[in-house]
């Protein structure tokens, strides 16, 4: 066993980040300990052995499950024949959950005496749709660490025996203080289609035609933000002429927030930033038709945007699917230009959204977390 050496995975750019962060809190505490399985570019910069970057893998929907299937396939058989190979005392996984449980599951099966402790970070979304799940991830996690306390109160209350800490949402250690948004004399508009091609594909043109809606109306302009310059290449083919006072831009994003009046964006992460930042927002998503009829089926939850489950109403109005059309969010849009009050309402439900997320150090709670894991570990764990 090698006891100063921990594998990690992280399959999507969010991951990737959160990996990150708690990759320099365990530096911090462990001293000369080694990182390496796969992930992204942060968890590489952050200084991970990476064996592949799953980020560029990342999936979106159930078509594109099945079609990446092979290859996750293949990338999975690599790493769990690595972790055999390198014999971690400690592997974190982190979000990506249908491939992490099945990993966990993998390395608790493989034979011998070995047996590392497992962590799960950031709750795959079994409450929203399979609890049943909780008993699974139960048998296969010794620790999971959780981005929002009432995800803790749901999985005592369904698997007590399961060790569940609450450790923050990590954005608080990602984004700039927060300053008072001032609404300029003309407002501006965030159009933010997501950070994948697929997003971008499914979401642009209705941004664009609800944007070229809202113009004929409203004298405003508009910003859209894309995370690297070859999701803003994809997009410039698309007819952004047609829409008065657009500007693309390349980073940035948190930046922007700050002159922002009002958002369009693809569900996800993003989100919780636009709360962060206190901007009311429309929430939109667009997938395939057979990845929506089986989320359908499945979903258990009133919303999808994190801030509406968290408040239990629908602070961000969401359109989902067909209900995604130009002509919903130009009505929409146009209501909250009209309504300074409706607006002021808003800001103040984000603000006590925000207030429930658990303020800087998340990286640090959760390493701590790890750290403490079991009183039999700890001296190895720890320097």
């Amino acid at each position: 066993m090698n006891p100063k050496c921990v594998m990690l995975i992280a399959g999507d750019p969010s991951g990737d980040a959160n990996a990150a962060d708690l990759v320099r809190a365990l530096t911090r505490r462990l001293g000369g300990c080694s990182f390496f399985g796969a992930g992204g570019p942060r968890m590489k910069e952050a200084g991970v052995e990476l064996e592949y970057d799953l980020t560029a893998d990342s999936i979106i929907g159930i078509t594109d499950a099945i079609k990446k299937y092979p290859l996750l396939r293949k990338r999975f058989n690599r790493l769990a024949q690595l972790a055999l190979e390198r014999k971690p005392e400690l592997i974190v996984l982190v979000d990506f959950a249908g491939f992490n449980l099945r990993f966990a599951q993998a390395i608790r099966n493989a034979s011998g005496d070995w047996r590392p402790k497992i962590v799960q970070y950031v709750s795959p979304q079994v409450w929203a749709t399979r609890p049943g799940r909780a008993d699974k991830l139960a048998q296969n996690y010794d620790l999971l660490l959780c981005l929002f306390q009432f995800e803790k109160e749901w999985y005592a209350k369904r698997v007590p025996q399961f060790r569940v800490e609450f450790v923050g949402h990590p954005l608080f250690d990602r984004l700039p203080a927060r300053t008072t948004n001032t609404e300029s004399a003309m407002p501006n508009i965030l159009l933010l289609p997501g950070s994948r091609t697929g997003e971008l594909k499914k979401h642009l043109p209705v941004m664009l035609a609800a944007a070229k809606a809202i113009a004929t109306q409203k004298t405003v302009r508009f910003k859209m933000v894309l995370p690297n310059e070859s999701l803003a290449a994809q997009a410039r083919p698309f007819d952004l002429a047609a829409v008065p006072n657009l500007e693309i831009q390349v980073g940035g994003l948190a930046e922007e927030m700050a002159r922002t009046t009002l958002v369009i964006s693809k569900t996800g992460t993003v989100m919780l930033e636009c709360a962060y930042f206190g901007l009311p927002t429309l929430a939109i998503y667009k997938t395939s038709w057979l990845t929506y009829w089986i989320a359908r089926m499945i979903i258990q939850v009133k919303y999808i945007a994190m801030p509406n489950i968290l408040a239990d109403e629908e602070v961000f109005p969401e359109f989902i699917q067909g209900d995604a059309t130009p002509e919903n969010i130009t009505r929409a849009m146009v209501e909250l230009l009209d309504n300074p009050a409706k607006r002021a309402e808003v800001k103040a439900k984000l603000a006590i959204i925000v207030a429930s997320l658990g303020g800087p150090g998340a990286g640090e709670r959760a390493a701590a977390a790890i750290l403490t894991l079991s009183n039999e570990r700890s001296s190895i764990l720890e320097p």
